[in-house]
């Protein structure tokens, strides 16, 4: 079992070098597959240090992060800003098509026995289900995204990412507020062909 700081520091490294300034580098394919990997490795499962979660927990919290700076919402903003950002040869859409490998990753702790893993699992397939090889996973995630609808407050990120699910995927979301947007600054951190030099 690693050392405790062993585990913060890895975990903060993961964020850090291939998720600086909410870009996707060459380095993070490879870096998230190798994550997703590991999630069902039963060390995974230890108490993260300094934190009653389990480092499963923050390794899909991670996951989630990194696969919504792909997700179609924030692209096609940055798209609009830079016409050519998911042209084929480009990092992000390489890591895109990566979506229905990660799927299969996190799929199996959708009802883990934590709440911290089921949660970060459900969000990081919301985005991953964009993909349109992912469309027959729907509507069974649409199941998992009501209930974070019920148990998140307004104003949460998880909460904003499932009603926006719902919303694109057509479910009736009468008598449920939409979320409440927030300033985002959506200018573009990368190209996906390298022009910023990756902090690494």
């Amino acid at each position: 079992m690693p050392d405790a700081k062993v585990q913060v520091a890895a975990l903060a490294e993961v964020g850090e070098l291939v998720g600086h300034q909410n870009s996707i580098y060459e380095a993070t394919a490879p870096v998230v597959v190798y994550v997703a990997g590991i999630l069902d490795h039963p060390a995974a499962m230890s108490l993260r240090a300094y934190r009653d979660v389990p480092v499963r927990a923050a390794l899909l919290g991670r996951l989630f992060s990194t696969v919504y700076d792909a997700s179609d919402e924030v692209v096609g903003c940055i798209e609009r800003c830079s016409p050519g950002f998911l042209a084929r040869d480009t990092v992000v859409s390489a890591f895109r098509e990566l979506r229905p490998a990660l799927y299969r990753a996190v799929e199996p702790f959708f009802e883990d026995g934590h709440e911290d893993v089921r949660e970060a699992a459900v969000l990081a397939a919301l985005v991953l289900a964009e993909h349109p090889a992912l469309v027959g996973h729907r509507d069974r995630l649409a199941v998992y995204a009501r209930r974070i609808l019920e148990t998140r407050g307004d104003g949460d990120f998880g909460r904003r990412v499932a009603w926006k699910a719902l919303d694109a995927w057509g479910h009736d979301l009468t008598g449920v507020a939409p979320p409440r947007e927030e300033a985002w600054d959506w200018g573009p951190h990368s190209d996906g062909r390298g022009d910023l030099v990756p902090p690494f």
